[in-house]
């Protein structure tokens, strides 16, 4: 899926583009503001992602990441980044992407 959406064949809302990565605001948000950013690289986890894509890709998509909370003024009030690697973690999309979750206070990190 993300990857037609990069290739422009599925419409998204962007918030932020650039060589290296694409946010957009999530289709089915689970927080007030919801974002997601991935990279333009063809990853499927974080681990795939630092042993194979160059230093510019890591570099670049860690600053989409930072550029994007900045952005959309979620440093003052604090936001949550996360990311799913895996079936165990409910990984739904098979492309390496951060969730950033803002706009009100987010609760405990884990729910037992």
């Amino acid at each position: 899926m993300f990857a037609k959406i990069l290739r422009g064949e599925i419409p998204c809302r962007t918030v932020f583009e650039d060589e290296f990565a694409l946010a957009f605001h999530d289709i089915n948000p689970q927080a007030p503001h919801h974002v997601l950013v991935i990279p333009k690289g063809r990853y499927v986890a974080f681990a795939d992602f630092a042993a194979s894509a160059s230093d510019a890709e890591i570099t670049g998509f860690v600053r989409a990441v930072g550029h994007v909370a900045r952005l959309l003024g979620f440093e003052e009030s604090g936001y949550r980044l996360l990311a799913n690697m895996g079936p165990d973690s409910h990984q739904e999309v098979p492309h390496l992407h951060v969730h950033i979750f803002a706009g009100r206070p987010l609760g405990p990190m884990l729910v037992s």
